[in-house]
């Protein structure tokens, strides 16, 4: 009885163990929302005034959906993983179905010749932020599930890319093709990672990029934008404007800007310059100095989200590393063509800088995936934690750590067992590699 009451209390403190939240990943996003607050108050106020609104309309605006995407992302923080994985399959039908709501008369709402938004009564929700998300967790899931094939079989390939290439389809419709791009570029970077080999994606990426060039000639303003992206100054006053004047904002900004609120290309010259270009005006006033920062806290966060997705599979807990290479992909990748647009190395797209940008849906969105991403680095440090207390006892005869499979069980005989290889599947297509194993016998 005393040995299995030891056992009992045993497991029990193996139980009561907790995960810890990455300090560094909370650190990131904590910061990155403290400077859009204070920079969409200090960009959004001429804009609100010129408009017949108050100043800080577009600040309490952004504060309100900044909180309620705090309390989604703490929803998310809570919920454990396997959970989630769960629900994959419903997720990526919701991704149709939101889709296809906005082309219902009176859910769907046109704004500025795209119907993009569902209207929710109080505000406008722009779905595809949702979609990015959904599809995410639903590609995790598949990647799961046919990470030992997707390498060598062009069906388990094929698959996840046709799915994106339906719901870019549909984006395409509204149109949204800077999204588009986003999740093409998202989904064929989690594919890679998940063990596709780049062979076979370079038939599908070429296929994709034809395509997507056909569309951009199809519409003329597509090609008037390329042609003020290459050289703006051709047409300073018309499809070259909204370029030309974020260059003027980031070039007056020079080494440490000219000081907070003192922007003066946001007083009606700077369009969108609380949302699309509020990185210009944070060049202009913050300058050298701030945009360094904002381009640190965006590094450090691709390298954090990276860091854990690697530490999931290592620890072969794959649907977790898989959501962590989708959100670091996602934010990094829309961060990057932000900044680039407004830099004039890309060309224009109205895609936000996520957490710093004034905009309800990708405030919400966002927050979700920091949560969904602190989730992912919770159950890590809790995985870690149980291994790393199991190794510390002696009598321990098997851990294997697969997903979200921990077998703990005790061996009194576990020490004279000699410790052999077995092999494992890889991530990678189907290269195998050499995992240690406790207890396997000959």
């Amino acid at each position: 009885m005393g040995y299995l009451s030891d056992r009992a209390s045993q497991a029990l403190r193996f139980d009561e163990l907790e995960g810890r939240f990455d300090p560094w990943l909370l650190g990131i996003v904590i910061t990155l929302a403290c400077v859009g607050l204070v920079m969409v108050a200090s960009a959004s106020m001429p804009y609100a005034m010129s408009n017949g609104a108050g100043p800080f309309y577009y600040f309490n605006r952004h504060v309100i959906f900044l909180a309620i995407g705090l309390v989604l992302g703490f929803a998310l923080m809570r919920i454990e993983l396997k959970r989630v994985e769960q629900q994959s399959h419903l997720l990526l039908a919701m991704c149709f179905l939101l889709l296809l709501a906005v082309w219902l008369p009176v859910v769907g709402v046109r704004v500025n010749g795209a119907r993009r938004w569902l209207n929710l009564g109080v505000s406008h929700f722009q779905v595809v932020e949702a979609v990015k998300l959904m599809l995410i967790i639903w590609l995790a899931s598949y990647l799961v599930r046919f990470r030992d094939v997707i390498g060598d079989s062009w069906k388990a390939l094929l698959k996840p890319l046709i799915v994106a290439g339906l719901l870019v389809g549909l984006l395409l419709i509204q149109p949204d093709f800077g999204s588009a791009t986003l999740i093409l570029a998202v989904t064929g970077g989690m594919v890679w990672l998940g063990g596709a080999r780049v062979r076979n994606l370079a038939l599908p990426a070429l296929a994709g990029l034809t395509a997507m060039s056909f569309i951009v000639m199809l519409e003329p303003y597509r090609v008037r934008r390329l042609a003020s992206f290459s050289n703006p100054w051709a047409d300073a006053q018309d499809s070259g404007y909204q370029l030309v004047q974020a260059l003027i904002a980031i070039g007056r900004g020079q080494a440490t800007g000219v000081g907070l609120g003192g922007s003066i290309l946001k007083l009606d010259y700077l369009p969108e310059a609380h949302t699309d270009f509020i990185f210009s005006v944070t060049a202009e006033e913050l300058g050298f100095v701030g945009v360094c920062f904002i381009i640190g806290l965006f590094a450090l966060f691709t390298w954090r989200a990276f860091s854990l997705g690697l530490r999931c599979i290592e620890m072969r807990r794959h649907f977790s590393g898989y959501c962590a290479f989708g959100v670091g992909l996602w934010i990094s990748l829309q961060a990057f063509v932000s900044m680039g647009v407004n830099l004039g190395i890309l060309p224009t797209k109205g895609l936000t800088l996520p957490l710093v940008s004034s905009g309800g849906s990708s405030v919400l969105m966002t927050c979700a995936a920091m949560g969904l991403l602190l989730r992912v680095s919770y159950e890590l440090d809790r995985a870690e934690r149980k291994v790393a207390k199991l190794r510390g006892q002696s009598q321990v005869a098997d851990v294997i750590v697969d997903d979200e499979l921990y077998d703990s069980t005790p061996h009194p005989a576990a020490s004279a067992r000699p410790v052999t290889a077995t092999t494992m599947p890889a991530t990678r297509g189907q290269r195998a590699r050499i995992e240690p194993r406790l207890g396997a016998q000959r």
